[in-house]
């Protein structure tokens, strides 16, 4: 028998399991987020972990108007949008083995099964299923690359589908209880008709917890305004959590606030204490500290337009899609002094305007296309690229974004009016973008999850281009996320339209950059791959922070 001394000793490894309570949407990711920079603020390597409940292998095959962008890691696994809150919280890179899914855990246990992995056994749930995520859980322990891990349960308390992720969580516990913590994240809301805050949903989804054999060791409680002593009385009460571990979480300005509102009320030193953990030295908070003193210093203002097709299901669904490419902005907007000002402009209502529409855009100091697929609005795009080009607004291209630089190019300049995409017309006679060979085969066979150019991949830049002058070297790597690329057959063509691919594969066979040189536009630039994934708040991305300074230029 081992001594509680001798466990501490042996396990030194920490987990934090974070879950919801009440409904979905109450800030989960986020509180992930912050914990885990408070606590590498406090000197720890820490990593954070996504549990998706559902049984989709990753998130690539869902549409990202209804589930939220897609965020691609650089092994190339597509995850759901908390994972990219987590690497620009931390400003460090996840790895593949951080992102959790039901369907990945399911697949895991029946591949064995079928090769006779079990020996036999009859396979269930419990244990199997249960053993191979705490397995996954446990793997940055074996990798030995942080000391906490933080792991967010996705889905809300009460849901069938998060049970056996919880019950892992709940082994874990009892194996190791000096090593775990559980923080749950729950709603106070507080009925306009009756005017008082209310803590009986956030009570049940508590003992609901409870009877999974789990207690909260701490209880973030989200409500629209703070909470008073009464609720944090009652809540400490009824869901047998200390006062002084209950945080009122109350809506802030900004997110990237909640990291020093969590250091304000000293949670930090709570779960370090909870963890028998003493603080370290860490620099990772002051840097925070200076990025959100820049958010609230910044004066000028930039007016950037965001033309693209996801906006038929309503404005909330916005900040969801294109999450990664908003907060980029933000970022490279703030180290320039100055404050993105986001208009959401529809590309269907421009496939039919006149020139005179289009001069609603000298209103903007900067024009993106962000990424996306299919052919809806994609000829009002193509009339605000050429409007962009001809008039001298900055214009910033993503992955179809780009694609597009090149169609316009082939059509308005060299006078190849058919010159498309062969995703959107097979047949045409200049097909400028086409799908590669290999992906040609995976189509045909009609596999599409995590099929597509995924990753990290490297590329070399044209010495003296716009794009090796704002990333200061000439080998980069950067994440993709696409099936189409610039067809090698009509590379000169282009270059012989005026643009320069100042970014290519190391083999020179892909194009991943875009350029008008600086001489002929001010900032005309287009990639293949998606730089808004790489964009953080303490290291924002040179590309977008390129395209901010000439959208001041313009100013």
């Amino acid at each position: 028998m081992y001594s509680l001394r001798d466990i501490m000793k042996k396990n030194k490894h920490k987990y934090i399991f974070i879950v919801g309570g009440v409904m979905s949407g109450i800030g989960k990711g986020v509180t992930s987020a912050s914990l885990g920079t408070l606590l590498k603020g406090k000197g720890f390597r820490v990593n954070l972990i996504k549990v998706d409940p559902y049984l989709n292998v990753d998130a690539g095959t869902m549409n990202p108007t209804e589930h939220g962008e897609v965020f691609v890691m650089d092994s190339g696994l597509e995850t759901d949008q908390d994972m990219g809150t987590y690497e620009r919280f931390l400003n460090q890179k996840s790895i593949h083995e951080d992102y959790i899914t039901s369907g990945m855990v399911y697949k895991t246990v029946i591949d064995r099964e079928r090769n006779l992995g079990y020996k036999g056994k009859c396979v269930e749930a419990i244990p199997h299923i249960v053993h191979e995520i705490k397995d996954r859980i446990m793997q940055s322990e074996k990798d030995k690359r942080s000391d906490i891990t933080i792991v967010e349960i996705g889905g809300t308390i009460g849901d069938y589908q998060n049970i056996m992720f919880i019950e892992a969580a709940r082994r874990l516990k009892i194996e190791r209880p000096t090593d775990v913590a559980f923080v749950l994240v729950s709603f106070l809301p507080q009925p306009s008709s009756i005017g008082e805050m209310k803590t009986r949903p956030t009570r049940i989804a508590s003992q609901t917890l409870n009877s999974y054999g789990v207690q909260a060791d701490f209880l973030v409680a989200r409500s629209e305004v703070p909470m008073d002593q009464k609720r944090y009385e009652k809540l400490a009460l009824s869901c047998n959590v200390p006062k002084e571990h209950i945080v009122g979480a109350s809506d802030s300005e900004s997110i990237y606030d909640v990291p020093l509102d969590l250091d304000t009320k000293r949670v930090g030193e709570s779960i370090l204490n909870v963890l028998s953990l003493k603080p370290r030295k860490g620099t990772h908070l002051k840097e925070w500290k200076i990025f959100v003193q820049k958010t609230k210093r910044a004066k000028k203002v930039v007016k950037i337009a965001i033309v693209g097709k996801y906006f038929d299901t309503g404005d909330f669904v916005l900040s969801d899609a294109y999450v990664s490419v908003i907060e980029a902005l933000k970022f490279s907007a703030y180290t320039c002094g100055a404050r993105a000002e986001l208009t959401w402009l529809n590309s269907k209502d421009f496939e039919k305007a006149t020139k005179k529409d289009l001069t609603v855009f000298e209103e903007y100091d900067g024009i993106l296309v962000p990424g996306g697929f299919g052919e809806t609005g994609i000829e009002g795009k193509l009339r605000v690229i050429e409007y962009a080009r001809k008039n001298n607004i900055p214009y910033f291209g993503l992955c179809y974004g780009m694609q597009l630089m090149v169609i316009e190019a082939a059509r308005n300049v060299l006078g190849w009016k058919d010159a498309h995409t062969t995703e959107i017309d097979p047949k045409t006679k200049h097909p400028v973008i086409d799908v590669m060979p290999e992906q040609k085969e995976k189509l045909a066979e009609k596999r599409y999850g995590g099929t597509m150019r995924l990753g990290a991949y490297p590329a070399q830049l044209t010495k003296g281009s716009i794009a090796q002058k704002a990333y200061g070297k000439e080998k980069i790597s950067e994440r993709h996320r696409h099936r189409y690329e610039v067809n090698p057959e009509y590379i000169q063509n282009i270059e012989q339209a005026g643009l320069v691919f100042s970014g290519t594969s190391p083999d020179g066979t892909l194009m991943e950059i875009a350029e008008l040189p600086k001489k002929e536009h001010p900032f005309f630039l287009g990639t293949q791959f998606h730089p808004e994934f790489l964009a953080r708040p303490l290291d924002p991305h040179p590309l977008f922070t390129a395209f901010i300074k000439a959208t001041l230029g313009k100013k």
